[in-house]
């Protein structure tokens, strides 16, 4: 859509709720964006997820201002759909008991705030044990127990400095950059979704649960495995390369600017070393057979020590051409190439909300919001995006449903400050 005022609709059967989780309730304690990330991948799965926010302002990443209206909901948005929300106070004893209870019912629970901060709490991993010995406890911290900095606070830039990808980003001759990505949170959750599925899978057998934990330092080097195979290559640290791939020794291959020549005018086009026609195809589509068997742009070792002569080549073309134009002439030529797209141009992309994965969250309290989400396909179909809850939303029939408490029951414990 082209402005906040339009709004765009899924076709009709696109989607699909997925019910692989069913049945499995979620007891959420996490915040921003790291384990929210996880247990909202669980939700688009089928998961019973069920936060529990303080009554004040919730999950810090709502980004509440008291007395005030939420003015940027849509990061709140994005890591919490499909979700339930009750609000409850864990530092009233009665509040606490109540989250007991539930732990009791559930078959995962989920925490990702400062370390030592559960523990303080009360729900620590041998209390919860105690009272659900099957239960799958996950943690994510910033550092692993054992590390020197495990007491550290981490956000998504502190795991991939410690992580190893600003090593790795940048250009060649400049500083170390931070990758535009949330990587650290977002990759992380993944990795711990992952393996609560495989947790879930095992205890069908034994009845068993498990605790888990994932660093986000940790799960940024699981992404980094590219870049040890180089410098086990190598024998040095991975560097930095901009937009060509470090170890790959190939040409042409990179960044090509195109047509009008705006900030993100660019196309990413590689040739492959177990290809060598693509070569010759390109040097065909830009009009430059004449350098079809030169000598010196012959092999990929030949066309790499010649790299700016072959870029430049490659760029004359591109320049008068459009990116999209770009991508589409190379590819149907049979060569790997892609055109740098914003968020935007994702964004009115008509073709990802016709096939579900960009979809618009249609919200209570908040604009219509068009978001990617899940997206694998289950029998060509991604699942369906619901509304991220509204702080203390589903507090009556949560409880209601996981405890069988009454309206009066429910009363009481607001009436006691235990609930939002």
């Amino acid at each position: 859509m082209n402005d906040s005022t339009t709004v765009s609709t899924v076709p009709q059967g696109v989607t699909a709720e997925f019910k692989f989780l069913s049945g499995v309730r979620i007891v959420d304690f996490t915040q921003f964006e790291a384990g929210p990330s996880c247990t909202e991948a669980l939700a688009w799965l089928g998961a019973d997820v069920v936060k529990i926010e303080n009554p004040k302002m919730g999950d810090p990443g709502r980004r509440l201002r008291p007395g005030l209206p939420d003015t940027d909901p849509y990061y709140f948005h994005v890591f919490n759909a499909n979700k339930k929300s009750i609000t409850v106070d864990l530092k009233s004893a009665s509040g606490l008991n109540l989250v007991k209870d539930m732990l009791k019912k559930a078959d995962v629970t989920i925490e990702n705030f400062a370390p030592g901060a559960i523990e303080r709490l009360g729900l620590g991993y041998d209390v919860v044990k105690a009272l659900n010995p099957g239960i799958i406890y996950a943690q994510v911290k910033g550092f692993g127990e054992g590390s020197p900095y495990e007491k550290n606070l981490a956000f998504d830039m502190i795991a991939q400095a410690c992580g190893g990808t600003f090593s790795v980003t940048g250009d060649r001759d400049g500083p170390p950059t931070r990758p535009g990505i949330s990587l650290g949170d977002t990759g992380t959750g993944m990795l711990m979704a992952i393996t609560i599925l495989g947790a879930l899978f095992k205890r069908r057998e034994t009845g068993e649960g498990h605790r888990l934990q994932v660093a986000m330092q940790d799960a940024i080097m699981h992404y980094m495995r590219i870049n040890f195979a180089t410098q086990g290559l190598t024998g040095k640290a991975a560097e930095r390369g901009g937009s060509k791939v470090v170890g790959v020794n190939n040409a042409p291959m990179g960044l090509y600017p195109c047509a009008p020549g705006g900030p993100n005018d660019y196309a990413y086009i590689m040739t492959s070393r177990a290809n060598p026609d693509h070569w010759d195809r390109l040097l065909k589509l830009i009009g430059r057979e004449d350098l079809i068997g030169d000598k010196r742009y012959l092999t990929p070792a030949d066309r790499v020590a010649r790299e700016a002569e072959v870029d430049e080549i490659i760029a004359t073309w591109t320049r008068q051409r459009s990116k999209h134009d770009t991508m589409r002439l190379i590819g149907e030529a049979g060569i790997p190439a892609g055109a740098v797209l914003d968020t935007m141009e994702l964004h009115n992309d008509a073709t990802f909300e016709q096939r579900g994965i960009m979809q618009t969250m249609k919200h209570p309290l908040h604009r219509d919001f068009k978001m990617p989400g899940w997206p694998v396909r289950v029998d060509g179909k991604p699942s369906t995006i619901k509304a991220s809850p509204v702080l203390g939303e589903h507090t009556d029939s949560v409880l209601a449903e996981w405890l069988g408490l009454s309206g009066d029951d429910v009363g009481k414990l607001r009436g006691e400050g235990a609930l939002g």
